[in-house]
């Protein structure tokens, strides 16, 4: 007697052992038609593989993120199936599902071309057609590996040599293609219908730049066609707003080979930063935080005390001095903690919020090195809270309705919150992290957000809070993070004097909002497609003249415009006026004025909009109020 629960509290009850797809069409016939796997007692099997005693079962459709990530691991195996047909010399050697598809590693004596591409996708649709049955095998591991041996796979008996222990393995077949994994698969090839191949980029096996390079090929799949299309759309949307490419056309920011991982800021990319930076300032000014500068180079024994050298050494750019030891900072807090400790205080001091925009140099691998999005060196807006336990609820409420404050100026209202927990390497008792984890959730809780557990992603000191941003194309960016910490202040001593005059270490708030400057600004750029907000823009007015007879009077009207703070720049140019036009456009300036012998007449303007809207005729003073009004507020 079997005892099958299911989600709605019901229960069902079968003679002998069931399958999935069993208790399914008990339930439906067209469950039974949509079933693509099953959740029993939270692990994932197949519709056709047994439950053989009393269990919680949920059946996984393609309503189900389950289900789409059934059909996205189903489909990297429809990818290496028609890989053998076409090219039967090829190795097959690992296919994972990965963020909005799969990709599937091959070896093979030439680079796939385009061309490839095509028919190998033509050939999945074929197989897919064919309807054929995805059926799983237990086999022993010595029978697996002759097989794929005597396959000529010794790429996956090279896998199963590596499985430690000796259990049995699980193989799928589908037709003659027969693959390892553990599963679960979609119960035929014919529930994969939409999907696409996309690029091919290079791979060493095992990651290690030793082995051979492998071929990778990337695919997305989808549930709906109407899905897949909207995903495409998103991909060419972010390719015109890469970050790398306007950073260039915008005149903003290069990088080059001389300086890996590091930002050489143009006029106007400098700019832009500046707003960033002054906007922020302002805003830590009004809430408390004293802004410090602490040194970009300290002595390897600090680190060793604050436990950056054990954790963190491998990402320490290091120096030596007179026989001493240094490392070029890749984070703040040390420095912020030496601050704290200059003079006696007393539990009245805190909480004592201090800010920096601190640089700091990180040894990031050279193949993670991305445009300004992920550098070598970068700016934080960082800052830590010096405050006592009675504190921690409030400080943490306070940061969050600051960062959400910051965030909505800069245009974004959707925010995802994740509360990461202890990782297996870090510093502290088990009773410090259980306070400081419970502390973080009992603030999140407070402010009502919805947020996500991640076991095991806290920083080596503490538990934390991750802010990610949600930007115009629907991609999520991890930003603001706030840390507790009740560890490093004990190891780098930092004490205050208590009410009843004892001495107590205070707990330190690691917080930033922004996170690295350099990869907020690349987030922005992207969102806006280099179309800044007003604020924001380095250039915020042209003006252009129609021909010479105009220059004195639009000279008049930048000296104005910079007069009330506008940033504005002029174009002279004996050139034709829709020339100018079509050039400062591509530039994404947010007002071009405009002036020819009619506006010099009745001492007025002509304005154009970024989109190219012409707002038609106005004084120079009601364009200045209308300037100011949209700066003010901020409008995105």
């Amino acid at each position: 007697m079997t005892v099958i629960r299911l989600p709605d509290g019901s229960e069902r009850t079968f003679d002998q052992p069931v399958t999935v797809l069993d208790v399914a069409a008990s339930i439906s016939s067209g469950l039974a038609r949509a079933a693509l796997g099953g959740r029993v007692n939270g692990k994932l099997i197949d519709v056709h593989s047994f439950i053989e005693e009393n269990a919680d079962l949920s059946v996984i459709t393609e309503k189900d993120a389950e289900g789409l990530e059934i059909i996205r691991h189903s489909s990297a195996h429809l990818l290496a199936h028609a890989v053998k047909e076409l090219f039967p010399e090829a190795q097959v050697t690992i296919g994972p599902v990965i963020e909005d598809g799969f990709y599937y590693d091959f070896s093979y004596k030439r680079p796939f071309t385009p061309e490839d591409l095509t028919a190998i996708e033509k050939r999945m649709h074929e197989i897919s057609k064919r309807d054929l049955k995805i059926e799983r095998k237990v086999w022993e591991r010595s029978e697996a590996i002759n097989f794929f041996k005597n396959q000529g796979e010794h790429y996956k008996a090279q896998i199963i040599e590596s499985i430690p222990g000796n259990e049995e393995v699980s193989l799928y077949s589908q037709g003659d293609f027969t693959d390892l994994c553990r599963g679960p698969h979609v119960p035929a090839t014919s529930r994969l219908k939409v999907f696409k191949l996309m690029k091919v980029a290079g791979a060493y096996w095992r990651g290690d730049s030793h082995n051979e390079m492998l071929q990778r090929i990337y695919g997305t799949a989808w549930i709906k066609k109407e899905e897949q299309k909207a995903y495409i759309h998103r991909l060419e949307e972010a390719e015109k707003r890469d970050h790398r490419k306007l950073g260039k056309a915008l005149n903003l920011f290069h990088t080059q080979e001389e300086a890996p991982g590091m930002v050489f800021w143009h006029p106007k990319g400098w700019t832009l930063w500046q707003q960033i930076e002054q906007y922020m300032r302002n805003i830590l000014s009004d809430n408390g935080y004293q802004e410090i500068r602490t040194p970009q180079v300290l002595d390897r024994e600090l680190w060793e005390r604050s436990g950056h050298w054990e954790n963190f050494r491998e990402n320490m750019f290091m120096t030596n001095s007179d026989e001493r030891s240094f490392a070029i900072k890749p984070m703040n807090c040390p420095g912020h903690v030496q601050v704290f400790n200059q003079g006696l205080r007393s539990y009245r001091d805190l909480p004592l919020r201090l800010a920096e925009f601190g640089s700091c140099h990180r040894n990031e691998a050279s193949g993670a090195l991305h445009g300004i999005m992920r550098v070598r060196a970068f700016t934080q807006d960082d800052a830590h809270i010096f405050c006592t336990e009675d504190q921690i609820q409030i400080e943490v409420v306070r940061f969050i309705n600051l960062l959400i404050e910051v965030y909505a100026d800069f245009g974004f209202n959707e925010i995802l919150v994740k509360l990461s927990t202890r990782p297996l390497k870090r510093v502290g008792s088990e009773l410090q992290w259980d306070k400081a984890e419970a502390a973080l959730e009992a603030a999140l809780n407070q402010k009502r957000l919805n947020w996500e557990l991640q076991p095991g992603e806290g920083a080596f000191y503490g538990p934390k809070i991750e802010f990610s941003l949600k930007d115009c194309i629907g991609r999520i960016w991890q930003c603001g993070t706030l840390q507790l910490d009740f560890s490093m202040p004990d190891r780098l001593h930092a004490e205050y004097v208590a009410d009843d005059n004892t001495r107590q270490i205070p707990v330190m708030l690691h917080r930033a909002i922004l996170g690295s400057m350099e990869r907020f600004i690349g987030i922005l750029t992207e969102n806006y497609g280099g179309a800044f907000p007003l604020w924001l823009s380095p250039d915020q007015v042209i003006v252009l003249n129609i021909s010479q007879g105009q220059l004195d009077y639009a000279r008049e009207v930048a000296a104005e415009l910079k007069h009330n703070g506008i940033r504005v720049s002029l174009d002279l140019r004996n050139e034709k006026i829709n020339y100018k036009i079509r050039e400062h456009s591509l530039q994404k300036l947010p007002y071009q004025v405009i002036v020819g012998d009619e506006e010099v007449r009745i001492q007025k303007i002509s304005v154009r909009s970024r989109i190219g809207s012409n707002l038609g005729q106005m004084t120079l003073q009601d364009f200045i109020e209308r300037l100011k009004l949209e700066i003010s507020t901020k409008v995105n």
